[in-house]
């Protein structure tokens, strides 16, 4: 069988990188030099070089050339993770803990042990939860502006799966979404999944490019739009009311649905109103609790179109039915007795205290965050890598997320992404300085 000519270069540039040969970082040629180099059509060469890109062990920056990527594993959207035993500091993952959290669970579990009908907890809920449920998480939501029946929120497994929801209702295979050029990676894996099609929109520390948006809409049929308004995750940007409206008036103007992800939205007690409340009949709002209770309890809400609720329950039988039982029966009954608003306002507290330690080691190295939010964006130099910057933190004990996971665009993302609800206060603030000591030499 005849090997295509791209094939056979791609695989001997690949084993010169496996091997060794070719270190991380190293400038490969351009195209053209390629080209040559082999006697091969430029077409060619740049089909080998798309071919290393997606084996991952390559990346292509516009204007600048192609570099080999590192491959300790510490960068991108799956970074490899190192033994407790041996970090420092976790800032690559939100998983907020307070220390009085586990007491709180024996208490809950005890009570739920001790009243009400134990085998309910034994039985299969129905898809989106159960309407006692439902109601509790609609009470929740009059607090952020949102006025729905119960009957239009749904419980889900976590936010991921809301998302997933969301986009499976509205969106079919090869349809554009449209989407912030540095988004949460999630939203990447839901639309290769459902085989959609991300169009990226231009974004920045100040927000969405709308003026893009709109002229994708004038160009493209989009069928929904993927937005987190309230302390975007990574830039941490919050959108005031006059986007909001913008972004409104857009979707109707060109018919397309919003999914407005809001994992981040009870940080900002002072944010705009969502843009749920700007447009109710084409918003899906996705929330969970992961965030301001415990990232183990997997349950995540979606509020809903009228016109969408039966295509949604569908969409639940297909992917789940229903959700944990125990841990639906937790979160009602801390939504209830003020647990949930408490745990609010502590992280609300934490996510300050924490951002101002980030701020006062990282500012003059370029560090952007909002003061609410519980990660920043730092820049790197121009002539740093993000990869080989992962991996040397990774050797000192420092667990970072690279630009390029957030990425949707082919556009280098030469950043790190920071998250600081993980580790102690002690073991954030001599993570932060390591990350000084490293970006700063860079």
């Amino acid at each position: 069988m005849r090997i295509e000519r791209s094939k056979a270069v791609s695989d001997r540039i690949a084993a010169s990188i496996r091997s060794g040969e070719l270190p991380a970082g190293t400038r490969l040629p351009t195209h053209r030099e390629l080209a040559r180099k082999h006697g091969i059509a430029l077409a060619t060469a740049t089909k080998a070089y798309r071919e290393l890109a997606d084996a991952g062990l390559t990346v292509g920056e516009r204007g600048r050339g192609t570099f080999v990527r590192d491959l300790s594993g510490f960068a991108g959207p799956d970074a490899r993770r190192i033994p407790v035993t041996d970090r420092v500091a976790d800032l690559s993952f939100n998983q907020p803990l307070a220390e009085e959290q586990p007491l709180a669970l024996r208490r809950a579990l005890r009570e739920l042990a001790s009243e009400g009908d134990l085998a309910s907890l034994l039985r299969q809920s129905p898809p989106g939860g159960h309407m006692r449920e439902q109601a509790a998480v609609a009470t929740y939501l009059l607090g952020r502006g949102i006025d729905v029946p119960p009957a239009n929120v749904v419980l889900t497994n976590g936010a991921q799966h809301s998302l997933d929801t969301a986009l499976a209702t509205v969106a079919r295979p090869g349809a554009p979404l449209a989407l912030d050029s540095l988004t949460y990676p999630g939203v990447k894996l839901v639309a290769q999944l459902r085989h959609l099609d991300p169009v990226p929109v231009r974004c920045g520390t100040d927000g969405t490019d709308l003026d893009a948006l709109e002229a994708l809409c004038r160009s493209r049929r989009v069928s929904a739009a993927y937005l987190m308004p309230t302390l975007h995750n990574p830039l941490g940007f919050v959108l005031d009311t006059s986007a909001r409206e913008r972004v409104a008036e857009l979707a109707r103007a060109y018919d397309f649905c919003l999914v407005e992800d809001a994992t981040y939205a009870f940080l900002d007690a002072a944010a705009a109103p969502a843009l749920q409340a700007f447009a109710p009949e084409r918003t899906f709002y996705v929330g969970s609790f992961s965030k301001n209770l415990a990232p183990g309890l997997r349950i995540g809400y979606l509020v809903v179109p009228t016109s969408h609720v039966d295509a949604v329950s569908r969409v639940l039988r297909a992917t789940s039915w229903g959700v944990d039982t125990v841990a639906s029966a937790l979160v009602t009954r801390w939504l209830t007795d003020g647990t949930v608003h408490a745990m609010e306002s502590a992280r609300r507290a934490d996510a300050r205290v924490r951002q101002k330690a980030a701020v006062h080691e990282l500012a003059d190295l370029g560090y952007r965050a909002h003061p609410c939010a519980y990660h920043g964006w730092l820049a790197l130099p121009d002539d740093a890598r993000g990869d080989l910057v992962a991996r040397t933190l990774a050797e000192r004990g420092v667990l970072v997320s690279t630009g390029d996971a957030f990425a949707t665009s082919p556009e280098r993302a030469n950043a790190l992404r920071l998250a600081l609800a993980t580790p102690s206060m002690e073991q954030l603030i001599r993570g932060l300085s390591i990350v000084r000591e490293v970006v700063g030499f860079a």
